[in-house]
This record gives structure tokens, C-alpha cells and sequence, in this order.
């Protein structure tokens, strides 16, 4: 068990009350003038005013996560790990949790109405679970007869260029969830969405598999920074 001073991260366990503390700033702006008035950054260090020590710096706090990760996207993907080496195991802690509840509202409509007519909501889905991986990873949505989802898994993770793929593995998984047909993801760790041709190699050996059981493979999505691109919507597949 972790002891509580390793909760907190150093500088952020010890700060001292601030006078005119800027966190009690954001806050009455919040209540005068509601999320319009914050940007991200003060939105994030309101959260982090939950779950940092009292006292703690937490517009500073937020200001660290964004320089170290880059945006509030990338904050909120981070390992915890990571998270914990700038603001401690508790904050960090609580971030993860928030992370996880945004990913099962945003797969909620999935799961209610078929994938293929809520396509924004696909992709808006992975790039909340996959852009911020710092390395490749494979993930595999399973749809059932109406193109709904069942399961949303990851069965390979790798380096920041490479995640192993099986597709004797990605059907197997299919027939054990009775799954009709699949979407597969995988992020490019690089920011570039652009496929490879090993992308579009190991998709068709994907697709090939499938289609000896009759399972069909709608899409590969591949999660870039800023873009999610199709291999079907560019004729890779």
C-alpha cells in the first residue's frame, strides 16, 4: 500500500495555502459566468481541486499535465503511471476514473443503434481511447447482426511503430462473443494516421480470415492526433 505522502506529487504535496489562491478565481468566475468563461486548463484544474491536497497549486498543477501531455485529450488517456509522476497516485487516480467514465458515455450510443450509421460517434469513441497511447495498440470492435456493439478489445499492443496482429486470433475472439461483424483500430503513436503498407497488408489477411466464417470486416480506423482515417473510405480494403 502506498504510504500518503507518495499520493502527491512532490511540489504539489507541500504547497503551502496561496493568498488569492487562483483556484478560488476560476471558481467564481465558473459560478458568475458558468464553462464559457474556462478554457481547458481551468476546467482542468478544477477537477484537480477535487482531488489534490488542500492548498495545492492546482491552475499550476494543470498547467504541468498540459505541457508534459500536450492537451486535455492526452491528459485524460495518460496512464496513470504518467499521470502520477506529475501530480501523485491520488490525482492521478481520479483522472483514470474520469477517463473511464467518459469512454463508457461515449460508447453508450454504440451499444443502442447500429456503428455504421453513427460513424462520428466511432470515431470520436477512439480517439478517446486511443490517441493518447504513447505506443501502438489493436483494438478490434465486435458488432452483432445489427451492427451493434458487443465488445470493444484490445488484442495487441506493441511499440511506438508496431503492435503485433493475429487474425487467426482476432476470428477466434469473434465466434466465442458470436460477433457478425468487426471493426478494427489501432493508433499511430507518430500523430500520422496515414495507414502503411503493413497497415493495409495485415488488414486484408484480417478480412480474408473473417470471410472464410462469414464474419465481415466493416472498417480499419487508424487514430492519429487530430484525425481518425478509414482504409475503406480511402479504397484500402
Amino acid at each position: 500500500m502506498a504510504r500518503q505522502a507518495d499520493l502527491f506529487a512532490p511540489g504539489v504535496a507541500e504547497a503551502p495555502a496561496l493568498a488569492g489562491d487562483p483556484g478560488d478565481e476560476l471558481r467564481q468566475r465558473f459560478a458568475a459566468y458558468g464553462l464559457a468563461a474556462l478554457d481547458e486548463g481551468d476546467v482542468l484544474a478544477l477537477v484537480l481541486a477535487r482531488c489534490l491536497r488542500p492548498g495545492a497549486d492546482v491552475v499550476a498543477a494543470a498547467d504541468a499535465l498540459l505541457a508534459r501531455f500536450g492537451g486535455i485529450g492526452r491528459v485524460l488517456g495518460a496512464s496513470e503511471a504518467d499521470l502520477a509522476r506529475v501530480i501523485g497516485a491520488l490525482a492521478a487516480q481520479q483522472l483514470g476514473l474520469l477517463h473511464a467514465l467518459l469512454l463508457r458515455a461515449l460508447e453508450y450510443p454504440l451499444r443502442q443503434r447500429p456503428a455504421l450509421t453513427s460513424t462520428d460517434a466511432v470515431r470520436t469513441y477512439l480517439r478517446a481511447r486511443l490517441a493518447a497511447s504513447p505506443r501502438e495498440a489493436f483494438h478490434v470492435l465486435f458488432l452483432d447482426r445489427r451492427n451493434q456493439l458487443l465488445a470493444d478489445e484490445r488484442l495487441g499492443s506493441g511499440t511506438i511503430d508496431h503492435a503485433p496482429v493475429y487474425p487467426r486470433e482476432v476470428v477466434r475472439r469473434a465466434l466465442e462473443l458470436s460477433a457478425s461483424a468487426l471493426v478494427l483500430a489501432h493508433n499511430h503513436p507518430s500523430g500520422d494516421p496515414t495507414p502503411s503498407p503493413a497497415d493495409v497488408e495485415m488488414t486484408k489477411q484480417v478480412v480474408a480470415a473473417a470471410r472464410a466464417l462469414k464474419i465481415v470486416v466493416h472498417d480499419h480506423m487508424i487514430v492519429g492526433a487530430a484525425q481518425v482515417t478509414s482504409l475503406r473510405a480511402l479504397g484500402l480494403m
